[in-house]
């Protein structure tokens, strides 16, 4: 469970609430490693910036340094794999996904008073750049390049269909407790795909306790996860929440049959 409250959630740097919600799911996350790389990053792009006086220019400087000198880029590769959503594996390796990478340029950002916000668009999180008077400018933060409306309307139809359609509501500022919901159901399927049903039930816990309660998808997929856990009466129990809850959802009946069988095993105590 988060230790915090959700007004201080949206008051702290993003990347902090991150660390605070994978310790929630994995205890032995190396929490205090992790702020000290960031401190160090921290440091290291201020003095490397500290003589750039114009905003515009320090923007510009620190994305050449965070995805030129530094290295980092999006993980083309292995774009599923949980090395890419838990921090510590991401500072170590270079690597990540858009909404890590995008949380780490945001906090250095943030220590460098750049106007970069979060916008969680439906195809990914993306960075926004507000200047004064100026067009919000926007940034794909698993390359540092800059997307054009153009670009992102694209990725939209591909993502929603070819009717689809930009809407203002698309581009808001995210809030952090919207962010970290995203991210943690990222990190469950990546942990889902890796057979790692301890970890992701807790991926679970933390998304319907500060996140999501009650919600009867989240708790149809903790469901799933009990099943191949063998736990099957806990399972029974999250599916026919769903049922009650999505009688009209098209896996409803398909869930009634799941539920059948398992009453038929015995009970297993955990």
């Amino acid at each position: 469970m988060l230790r915090f409250t959700e007004q201080e959630l949206e008051q702290m740097p993003l990347v902090d609430g991150a660390v605070a919600m994978t310790e929630a799911v994995d205890p032995h996350f190396p929490a205090g490693w992790v702020s000290i790389q960031l401190a160090r990053l921290a440091q290291e792009a201020e003095h490397a910036l500290m003589d750039e006086p114009d905003s515009y220019l320090r923007l510009e400087g620190l994305l050449r340094l965070f995805y030129r000198e530094w290295g980092f880029i999006g993980d083309h590769e292995q774009y599923f794999s949980s090395d890419n959503v838990f921090l510590d594996k991401v500072l170590e390796r270079k690597k990540g996904i858009p909404v890590t990478l995008g949380a780490l340029f945001l906090f250095l950002a943030h220590r460098l008073d750049l106007p970069v916000s979060a916008v969680c668009f439906p195809t990914q999180f993306v960075l926004k750049v507000e200047w004064y008077g100026s067009e919000p400018q926007y940034i794909n933060p698993f390359d540092g390049e800059y997307l054009s409306k153009h670009m992102m309307a694209a990725w939209l139809k591909g993502h929603k269909g070819p009717f689809s359609e930009l809407r203002s509501e698309y581009f808001a500022t995210a809030e952090n407790g919207d962010i970290l919901a995203r991210w943690l159901t990222v990190m469950k399927s990546a942990l889902l795909r890796e057979g790692l049903f301890a970890e992701a039930l807790r991926c679970s816990d933390v998304a319907l306790g500060a996140f999501r309660p009650g919600d009867p998808h989240e708790i149809r997929d903790r469901g799933y996860i009990y099943q191949q856990l063998e736990c099957s009466h806990a399972a029974v129990s999250d599916y026919e929440y769903f049922i009650e809850q999505c009688p009209e959802d098209p896996a409803a009946e398909l869930l009634k049959i799941q539920v059948k069988e398992l009453n038929k095993e015995p009970l297993t105590l955990h």
